[in-house]
């Protein structure tokens, strides 16, 4: 079963809708550049926690959305995706090593580079192991995906952060009092690269977690 055809169109329609953002207009705004490396290593060092949202991809042709929920430990990751309509979900579980990828047709599938086994089985370019830490703010190993750079603007945290060839468009950030006692993380964002994109609306964060 592909991707596209586990979310219903009506599904996807609608959650697009909902996560499309305006290109993001990198702000002239002072920053401090002391303020925002402490910022970044407060979400860096967060590195065992859980989300909950809403998640659209395209590749330029075709797209499909539906919700995310995403344990992280270390470089343990499970993800899962549902389409509420259909009642059809998929689950994605691995760590650096290699990943398996369950409810398609034909039964699980495992693969050393996750990246690839997902374009392979659902035609579709999500970059799982370094929006680990995109999701987050933060850039990926560097040693891996290169160099990131990283533009600050209001409240001395990241609007646009480039790496690896793609670029990820932070929209929006939680209210700080919401983020309290943990750091203050990413509400909504886009990852792109080329005709491939990844739509994120985060619900909820949560600290911990058991993949």
């Amino acid at each position: 079963m592909r991707l596209r055809n586990l979310f219903a169109p009506l599904v996807a329609a609608v959650l697009l809708a909902g996560c499309v953002s305006q290109p993001t207009r990198v702000p002239s705004v002072p920053v401090d550049e002391a303020q925002a490396r402490a910022q970044d290593e407060r979400r860096a060092a967060l590195t065992e926690w859980s989300l909950s949202g809403r998640i659209a991809v395209s590749n330029g042709k075709q797209g499909g959305s539906g919700r995310i929920d995403w344990q992280q430990s270390g470089d343990r990751y499970a993800v899962s995706l549902s389409a509420p309509v259909t009642r059809q979900s998929w689950r994605l579980s691995g760590d650096d090593s290699g990943g398996r990828l369950e409810g398609i047709e034909g039964g699980p599938r495992e693969g050393a580079d996750i990246e690839a086994l997902l374009r392979e089985t659902t035609g579709w370019n999500i970059p799982v192991r370094a929006l680990a830490d995109w999701v987050r703010g933060v850039g990926a190993d560097p040693n891996r995906f290169g160099e990131a750079r990283i533009v600050y603007g209001e409240g001395n945290r990241p609007v646009r952060l480039a790496q690896a060839g793609w670029v990820i468009d932070y929209a929006q950030w939680q209210p700080d009092a919401a983020a309290a006692p943990g750091p203050v993380l990413p509400a909504r964002l886009t990852a792109t690269q080329g005709d491939a994109k990844v739509r994120l609306i985060v619900d909820e964060w949560k600290p911990g977690a058991s993949p």
